[in-house]
């Protein structure tokens, strides 16, 4: 599963569930290229315990970069067949890009990293396991700097 992270002017975002599913599949579909222009991004597997990473800090759903946002209008009751979806407005992408602006790393890592690297299982030195943490901060942060740069819009879907 992927979170995968698509930042838009909000004129061209309509807070529709049908019409935002259907724009983050043509975005899903066209990703490197998006990735390359810098408007889109995504965490393999990994998001929820980005999410944790990010929880650990004690900051609000609202400033967290992974999970944080609204549900548009017309979400469906159950998920499937729809992706999940959330809407992060423009105040909310500069919330978020100033946390990951702010937050260590390290301390972070120091708070959350033990649980997140347990989950990983034996076998995973805990050096590589923030590595893969890290890199995942370091482009969360980029995206969200130049979106907030912007003032874009985040929209979030989540992709089997």
């Amino acid at each position: 599963m992927h979170m995968h992270l698509r930042a838009a002017a909000g004129a061209e975002i309509r807070d529709d569930h049908s019409w935002l599913e259907a724009f983050m599949a043509t975005a899903w579909a066209h990703h490197e290229v998006e990735y390359a222009a810098g408007v889109a991004g995504s965490i393999e597997k990994d998001f929820r315990l980005v999410h944790a990473l990010y929880e650990a800090s004690g900051a609000t759903a609202g400033r967290l970069p992974v999970l944080g946002g609204r549900q548009p209008a017309g979400a469906p009751a159950a998920a499937p067949p729809h992706p999940p979806l959330r809407v992060l407005e423009p105040a909310g992408v500069r919330a978020a890009a100033a946390f990951l602006t702010d937050a260590s790393f390290e301390d972070l890592w120091e708070a959350a990293g033990p649980g997140i690297h347990a989950s990983f299982g034996p076998g995973w030195p805990e050096a590589l396991v923030a590595e893969i943490f890290q890199r995942h901060h370091r482009d969360l942060r980029a995206f969200y700097g130049r979106a907030a740069a912007a003032g874009h819009t985040v929209v979030k879907a989540g992709w089997d």
